[in-house]
């Protein structure tokens, strides 16, 4: 799961939107260096990953890539979920994605001592509403783009677009299948995954 699903699952409160996101920016151990909430948070982003990286559905999607995609093809069911729970929003949450995704980056915007990387581009995920975005199913293409400029070997996503605009229906019926599965696992996850503090 991308950012705007950690959000959305993660829960309503500006202590629990952190570490939603913080998930993707903190690695290793936590040790009290984020308030209790914010660690809790965490915590779930990391059980919410073990549990769609397990799941037979999400293995499934990945299986519709092409062989030489699979290495890739996580990170790129990723985005691609972000852009069908963007899409569905109205399905999933009963507030406008536009007022969630400004609640968000309100609360980015009042928060001090983020993870450095997070703090580098949280005015950028504001001013370009990175979020919203997904909706538009086309801002795929620069974010593709964008992740295969940041790959030691850029060639690993050549045609990954394509791929994505050739499976969209296909990729859709396994989100729309999969994410209230998820959703379910948020609500109540199992304290055995917590793996390490």
């Amino acid at each position: 799961m991308n950012y705007l699903a950690h959000l959305h699952l993660g829960g309503d409160q500006p202590a629990q939107l952190l570490g939603s996101l913080y998930g993707d920016f903190v690695k290793g151990p936590l040790a009290g260096q984020w308030p209790a909430e914010i660690e809790a948070g965490i915590r779930l982003h990391r059980r919410i990953d073990a549990f769609t990286d397990s799941h037979a559905l999400i293995h499934s999607a990945k299986t519709r890539f092409p062989s030489e995609r699979r290495r890739m093809a996580g990170v790129l069911l990723d985005v691609f979920f972000d852009h069908c729970l963007a899409r569905d929003w109205g399905r999933f949450s009963g507030e406008p994605l536009e007022h969630f995704t400004q609640r968000v980056y309100g609360v980015l915007g009042r928060t001090p001592g983020l993870p450095e990387r997070l703090a580098r581009i949280a005015p950028r995920m504001a001013a370009q509403d990175w979020l919203g975005s997904y909706r538009d199913f086309e801002v795929l293409q620069d974010v593709v783009a964008g992740m295969s400029r940041r790959l030691s070997r850029p060639s690993l996503l050549d045609g990954a677009w394509e791929e994505l605009e050739r499976l969209y229906e296909p990729l859709s019926d396994d989100f729309r299948e999969f994410y209230p599965e998820l959703q379910d696992f948020a609500r109540n996850p199992p304290k055995s995954m917590d793996g390490p503090a």
